[in-house]
């Protein structure tokens, strides 16, 4: 199942904008990037939500006159160049007043998740970048290989440790995670956690060990979850997933041995569903989908689509609960 022209959310962000690598060490250009006539500011607080206009479904981005006023103690992390416009992140302190900003800029919190679906594939794609960047300073505050407190570099993208015996440099984490419709004879393999709203089930997911392929990482987690075998494995297309820190490796896979047996206990459930099950279950309310906001979703309607010609968008907006 070849990969299809939508983007997935938060996906896409290099169409508009230069993150402007080769310039993050240079102090001049960024003191006039930070101070241009078209700036904008990205607002975060300490858990890493955004700023929302109070009104619309778009962020509220700061000017620099703004910056100044409110928030000039605050250093600016660069994130890049969109569209001839310089866009920088602002994190808030811990103590800040978040009520009295809400006030003060017209404006509402929202996290990631929530505004995911609501923003433009643009702000989408700058909050979660913003957010992962965020994440990683607030996690990454003394040095892995000495201990000792690191100080931020390169207009946010590196650490450096403050240990003249050491010096060492951080870079941003990632950590990949792989993502597989697994499919058998007409129907495909979904599972739920016992967290999930009633109904709910997905895709099968994990974490990629160190030393591992990612079609390796394939094969073993859905093994060790559901116990299906797997043998071809094909890449579909990857999401940037900061909550808090990983990359999604979407996939497609064929069973070889379809026989579930729950190993490792993650899944409360895992069955085999084909189109008309799906179908059914949707609209009698006793299946829920994955959100929209995971490349989940895409992996289902993506196969649903080239199986059997179904439009899951239009399938769930006819469905009595909505997924």
């Amino acid at each position: 199942m070849a990969a299809s022209t939508p983007l997935n959310t938060f996906a896409g962000l290099s169409l508009t904008l230069d993150r402007m690598a080769e310039r993050r060490d240079d102090a001049d250009w960024l003191a006039a990037q930070a101070a241009a006539p078209d700036v904008r500011y990205l607002l975060l607080d300490d858990s890493g939500s955004a700023f929302l206009e109070r009104e619309h479904e778009a962020l509220r981005w700061l000017n620099a006159d703004e910056r100044a006023r409110l928030f000039g103690h605050l250093p600016a992390t660069l994130l890049g160049v969109a569209r001839e416009r310089p866009h920088f992140l602002l994190a808030l302190d811990d103590d800040a007043r978040i009520d009295e900003l809400e006030t003060a800029l017209d404006a509402r919190r929202m996290g990631l998740r929530e505004a995911g679906v609501l923003l433009g594939a643009v702000e989408a794609g700058l909050f979660a970048y913003a957010k992962g960047l965020l994440h990683w300073h607030r996690e990454t505050r003394h040095c892995a290989r000495c201990g000792a407190l690191v100080r931020v570099v390169s207009a946010g993208h590196r650490l450096q440790c403050t240990s003249a015996a050491c010096g060492r440099l951080h870079f941003p984490r990632t950590d990949t995670a792989m993502i597989v419709l697994v499919e058998h004879d007409g129907a495909c393999l979904l599972g739920r956690q016992a967290g999930w709203p009633a109904g709910r089930y997905s895709t099968l997911a994990g974490f990629v060990e160190p030393g591992e392929a990612l079609e390796d990482a394939v094969r073993r987690e859905v093994a060790e979850e559901s116990g299906v075998i797997v043998g071809a494995v094909r890449y579909h297309s990857s999401q940037p997933w900061p909550m808090p820190a990983s990359l999604m490796a979407a996939f497609t896979a064929t069973a070889r041995i379809p026989d579930i047996r729950l190993r490792d206990h993650e899944l409360q459930d895992a069955r085999w569903f084909t189109p008309r099950q799906i179908v059914d279950g949707l609209a009698d309310g006793s299946l829920l989908t994955p959100t929209r906001l995971s490349v989940s979703y895409r992996l289902l309607a993506d196969w649903l689509s080239e199986r059997a010609g179904l439009d899951l968008d239009e399938l769930v907006k006819a469905a009595p609960v909505s997924a």
